[in-house]
């Protein structure tokens, strides 16, 4: 599932070739909004907030999407023959570029004022403007129970975080996903979130997430993806897993002897 920093450069990318231009097409291929007509409306913006797009226009609605798994936006030129096929899921275009959404998890239509109905259980953005490490930390520590590594992908806690952000922070801070929340103290928490959007951050104008400086194909990460090849901290084999209560299990890659079990 594209994580924070993908949803971010998705909306850089929306706004780049929608905001402040007049859309001549708009076309909801979901079942819901069918009939949905926003042509002759601008598009004021769009947003990420966590995992979700939000792209506001005028006469106060806002369009909702989400990728999920697979869903992915395309910027195109506007005179380029449109896809065909049952993954495109919407299609927003003016004058100059369309914007083709395929595969999206999620595409609805609301009033503006109702978007706390979608994205108003979030806790805070690790990209957003309004980031809140004292917020996130004190959202953990109501869920003491929790092993951090589940905390970390409960978007209630704090948003934006997938399982690539999530082991290579637990990685760096040498915190085993299997600890307890409830076992941690208030600085190592805060310290954790902190790392954790400053990872983030240096990420989300990035081509693609890299967390060792080292953006060659198969050197970007110290543990995602790396299962049972030497850690490039102390070379013993990194481990692989799933975490999380079925049927919800995430694969999780740690190295025990640098994190621990």
């Amino acid at each position: 599932m594209p994580e924070g920093d993908a949803v971010y450069r998705a909306a850089k990318r929306l706004r780049r070739a929608l905001d402040g231009r007049v859309l001549t097409r708009s076309d909801f291929r979901v079942p819901r909004h069918a009939t949905a007509d926003l042509r002759g409306r601008a598009v004021l913006g769009t947003v990420s907030r966590g995992k979700h797009l939000l792209t506001r226009v005028e006469g106060g609605l806002t369009i909702h999407t989400h990728l999920r798994m697979d869903g992915a936006w395309r910027v195109v030129p506007a005179d380029r023959p449109a896809p065909r096929g049952d993954v495109v899921r919407l299609i927003l275009a003016n004058a100059e570029w369309q914007a083709v959404g395929t595969k999206l998890g999620v595409v609805d239509l609301l009033r503006g004022d109702r978007e706390d109905r979608v994205v108003g259980h979030l806790g805070p953005d690790l990209l957003g403007p309004d980031w809140d490490a004292a917020a996130a930390v004190r959202n953990l520590r109501g869920v003491s129970e929790t092993t951090i590594g589940e905390a970390l992908l409960d978007q209630r806690n704090l948003a934006g975080i997938g399982t690539i952000w999530r082991a290579e922070t637990l990685f760096l801070a040498r915190l085993s996903p299997w600890r307890m929340v409830g076992s941690m103290s208030a600085d190592e928490l805060e310290n954790l979130v902190t790392l954790a959007h400053r990872l983030m951050e240096a990420s989300k104008d990035a081509p693609a997430p890299v967390t060792t400086g080292d953006a060659r194909p198969g050197r970007a990460f110290y543990v995602y993806g790396r299962a049972r090849r030497s850690c490039r901290r102390c070379g013993n084999p990194v481990s692989v897993g799933e975490l999380g209560p079925q049927p919800y299990e995430r694969l999780i890659f740690w190295c025990r002897s640098c994190q621990g079990d």
